[in-house]
Order: C-alpha cells, then sequence, then structure tokens
C-alpha cells in the first residue's frame, strides 16, 4: 500500500500532516489531512472524521476550520478526507454539483462514473484501513463523524449505516435528505440510476424511516444559510428523528450562513461534543 507524507506542520503541540496514497476504491490518488494532537508515548487517541462539501478537498477545513486547539486540548485525532476522486482520466460533469468535488460520498453504479466514484467504499473501508496501519496511535475503536453540507449528507449516512463503529454523530448544515433537493436527485441520478429504492441507503431520512437508529445527533445550521429552504431542509431531518424516537439537538444558530465563518465557529464545541462520547 503505497503512502507519501506531503507535508507536517507542528500546531497547538500536534503535527498537522498531508498524505497521498494510492486508492484502491477510486482507482486514483487520494490525498487527505490528519492532525495528531500531543500525546504520550503509547497513548491511544479516539479519531474524529470530518467530510467535507461540494467542491471542497481536504485542504478547506484543514486551512479553515479552526479545530486544532479543541483537538489538542480533548486528545482527538482529525481526520479529513477529499470528496472525490481526482486525476485526468476521472470522468467529471461541467457542474459544480456533479462530479469532481462531488462525489456524494457514493458507491456510483452507473457509466461513466461506476469506475472511480467510489467514495462510500473509500470512507468506510479503504481509508480507516489506512489510517489504522499508518497511525499507530489512533484507537479505532473510538471514532466519531461530523460533516458539513454534502459531507453533513455524508456523515449523517455512513454513521446511521455503522452504528457499532461510530459512537457519536455531527453535522453542519447537512443535505438533510437527498431524495427531496435538487442537488441529490442530480447526483444521485447521475450515480446511482433512476431506480428511487436505490438512493434510500444514501438519504439519512429514508435510513431512518428504513430502521436505522443511533442514540442522539446534533446538527448545527445557520439561519441566514442560502440553501437551506431549498436544498438542506433540516426540518424533514427533525421529523424523521422524531417519529423514530432519536434524540436530534438541531441548532439553528442566528445569522450564520453556509461558510466556513459558520464552520470555525462551532468546530470547536463539536470536536469537545464528541470527545465526551469518545470517553472510555
Amino acid at each position: 500500500m503505497s503512502f507519501e507524507t506531503i507535508s507536517t506542520n507542528k500546531s497547538f503541540g500536534g503535527v498537522q500532516g498531508v498524505y497521498k496514497h494510492a486508492s484502491t476504491a477510486t482507482g486514483t490518488d487520494m490525498v487527505f489531512s490528519v492532525y495528531v494532537p500531543p500525546h504520550e508515548d503509547g497513548a491511544k487517541l479516539p479519531v474524529l472524521w470530518y467530510l467535507s462539501g461540494l467542491t471542497c478537498t481536504h485542504a478547506n477545513v484543514t486551512e479553515k476550520g479552526e479545530y486544532r486547539a479543541a483537538c489538542a486540548e480533548h486528545g482527538v485525532i482529525f481526520v479529513a478526507p477529499d470528496t472525490s476522486p481526482r486525476g485526468d482520466d476521472v470522468p467529471d460533469d461541467d457542474g459544480y454539483d456533479f462530479g469532481k468535488g462531488a462525489g456524494f460520498y457514493v458507491d456510483a453504479t452507473q457509466e461513466p462514473w461506476a469506475t472511480n466514484y467510489r467514495m462510500r467504499s473509500y470512507i468506510e473501508d479503504e481509508l480507516p484501513a489506512l489510517i489504522a496501519a499508518q497511525f499507530p496511535m489512533a484507537d479505532m475503536a473510538r471514532q466519531a463523524i461530523t460533516g458539513h453540507s454534502m459531507g453533513g449528507h455524508g456523515a449523517l449516512t455512513i454513521g446511521l449505516r455503522n452504528p457499532d463503529r461510530f459512537r457519536s454523530i455531527s453535522a453542519f448544515a447537512p443535505i438533510a435528505s437527498p431524495l427531496a433537493c435538487p442537488w441529490g436527485e442530480k447526483a444521485l441520478t447521475g450515480y446511482l440510476g433512476n431506480d428511487r429504492a436505490n438512493w434510500r441507503p444514501y438519504d439519512a431520512c429514508a435510513l431512518i424511516a428504513d430502521g436505522a437508529r443511533v442514540a442522539e445527533l446534533l446538527v448545527d445550521q445557520g439561519d441566514a444559510d442560502n440553501f437551506l429552504e431549498g436544498q438542506l431542509k433540516p426540518e424533514l431531518l427533525k421529523a424523521a428523528c422524531a417519529d423514530a424516537g432519536i434524540d436530534l439537538t438541531l441548532r439553528m444558530q442566528p445569522g450564520y450562513d453556509h461558510s466556513y465563518y459558520f464552520i470555525s465557529t462551532f468546530l470547536g464545541e463539536h470536536v469537545a461534543w464528541h470527545a465526551e462520547r469518545l470517553k472510555k
């Protein structure tokens, strides 16, 4: 398994690294970042995954997320993957909401996307195995997941499908129901075909309706987000959780938009919330 260190920088006593490897899931090189907080030799630290949104790479949250102080304080490893396969031979689309930068954390079944767009397998299987192999301080028995927008959709759906792996799940301005918004309808049709039954494993509200259960969820949403009504629709997640008896903390944040000014304001709180649930 190839593994290359692109850069490392000391921050808050820990190390912020950016890494590259050849992915068998996507058939491409994939870049991701990992922050390892200061720790004693031999210590085992919990892992918080962060999935990014449309048009983003690992770099957006790494450079603008402002999570490292909280991760250093609470002793949490922070892993930020890319949002899609990359490369000259990877199929793409003219729209910002499909193709490169818009993998939607699905395993595509439709051509020409099926060969490379396998982000579900990459996030659920391949990258965790790589993290376990390359970062011996990572306690893979204590994992949590969060994400933003398309990545919030990814965090919710991956977390709901794998409740035994993730002790806690949160999201920032998630796409609550891809079956019920233009972003989701375009992406899931393109990647998975027209049979909407095949979309349900990739929709948090549908997963909950179909029986997926976790104890609680934390969601922050800005009320000045210009995608709130047309694309994100947190009210659908609120209704699904109410029907299923899932404890959803939905915090509508006054005046905040969809940007990293919003995410960076509350990401430290999410780190602390996950850290409490990741304690032994």
